[in-house]
């Protein structure tokens, strides 16, 4: 199992920050965002290859990415599961697909990713959570979280050979 492309919304926190750990550790990246590209912070930037929801409704655009992608994890600092996290999780339950959520207290956040995609062969992975907007620090949980969890699926795939 091996996460082979990561998935987003490309807004600006959990999403983008996952959209950039893609591009600089060379791993395949897609997405829904809204009509217009628009985002909390403006345009998002055509270097995130995204394509635009035919609408501007959150709901649809959440949706999209679920049904693109294996299964879930939504990033938050906070402990407390709020508007587009909390229906990420609803819209993930009604289409069947798995869902992690991960905050700033969860213990090994990289371990229980990883034992996450090994255990629902996630192999895209739609990463969602907080604007930076919200909890400026978030981007920096999610890179640090997506490191050790590739660190941990790249020592099984060499302990397995």
């Amino acid at each position: 199992m091996d996460l082979s492309r990561i998935i987003s919304d490309g807004e600006a926190g959990a999403a983008r920050a996952a959209l950039d750990w893609a591009v600089s550790h060379n791993i395949p990246h897609a997405g829904w965002c809204l009509a217009g590209r628009i985002a909390e912070d403006g345009v998002i930037p055509s270097r995130y290859d995204l394509k635009e929801t035919p609408t501007g409704v959150h709901a649809e655009r959440a949706e999209m990415n679920i049904l693109d992608s294996d299964g879930t994890v939504i990033f938050t600092l906070s402990h407390r599961l709020e508007g587009n996290s909390a229906l990420t999780v609803l819209l993930a339950k009604k289409h069947r697909k798995p869902c992690l959520y991960l905050h700033e207290l969860t213990f090994q956040p990289g371990r229980r990713l990883a034992r996450f995609a090994r255990e629902h062969q996630i192999a895209a992975l739609n990463v969602v959570g907080s604007c930076a907007s919200q909890e400026s620090g978030i981007g920096a949980f999610v890179k640090a979280t997506l490191d050790e969890t590739l660190r941990l699926l790249a020592s099984e795939r060499r302990t397995r050979r």
